[in-house]
C-alpha cells in the first residue's frame, strides 16, 4: 500500500490507526509542504515502521520532465535533505508527481540513489469534493488485487479511509500479504 501526501485533509491519523490495527506497513510519499507542516504525523509514520518516500518539493503538475536536470535534482535532494535533517530518516524511494516521467527523469532519480516507484492500481480518489462511493471503491480495489500489486491511494480521501480496513481484511482472507517496501 502506498499513499501520496501532498497536503493533510484530516484522514492520515485514521489511516495510521487502521494500518497499526491490521499490522500493515505502507509507504507515504510526501511533498515538502507536507513534511514541514505535519511533523506529528511524519514522526508517527516513522515510529510505527512505515516508509517515507519522496514525492518532490513542489509536485510540479507537468511532471519532472518539465524541469531542467538541475531543477529535478533540487526537487529530490532538497526534500531528502530536509527529511534527513528534520527526522533523521534516509529516503530511498521516489514517486514522480502526476506519474509523469521520462528516461531522463528516471536517470536523475537513480543517480541520486532513489528507486522510482509507480503503481499497478490507482483510481480517481484525490479530489475530496468528488469521492467515489464506498461500494465502488472497494469493488475496484478488490477487483484489481494481484501478486505484486502496488496500490496508489490518496490520504486526502474519506472513502479510502473508510474502506481501508475492509480491503486489508479481504486481501488477507484471499491469502495476500502486505510487505514493507524495502530498499
Amino acid at each position: 500500500l502506498t499513499f501520496d501526501e501532498g497536503y493533510e485533509n484530516g484522514h492520515t491519523g485514521s489511516i495510521l490507526d487502521t494500518l497499526k490495527e491490521k499490522s500493515v506497513s505502507a509507504v507515504f510519499f510526501v511533498t515538502m509542504p507536507y513534511a514541514k507542516e505535519q511533523t506529528e504525523l511524519m514522526n508517527r509514520m516513522i515510529e510505527e515502521g512505515h516508509v517515507i518516500g519522496n514525492h518532490s518539493i513542489s509536485h510540479p503538475s507537468a511532471g519532472m520532465p518539465s524541469l531542467t536536470v538541475e531543477e529535478q535534482m533540487q526537487e529530490c535532494n532538497g526534500l531528502n535533505t530536509y527529511i534527513k535533517e528534520t527526522y533523521n530518516y534516509d529516503v530511498y524511494l521516489f514517486r514522480p508527481p502526476a506519474g509523469i516521467f521520462s528516461e531522463q527523469s528516471l536517470c536523475v532519480t537513480a543517480s541520486l540513489g532513489l528507486k522510482t516507484v509507480l503503481w499497478s492500481f490507482a483510481y480517481a480518489d484525490w479530489d475530496p469534493e468528488h469521492q467515489p462511493s464506498k461500494e465502488d471503491a472497494i469493488n475496484k480495489m478488490e477487483g484489481r488485487l494481484h501478486n505484486g500489486a502496488i496500490y496508489l491511494l490518496h490520504a486526502t480521501s474519506q472513502t479510502n479511509t473508510d474502506v481501508l480496513g475492509e480491503f486489508i481484511d479481504y486481501a488477507k482472507e484471499k491469502g495476500y500479504e502486505f510487505k514493507k517496501f524495502e530498499n
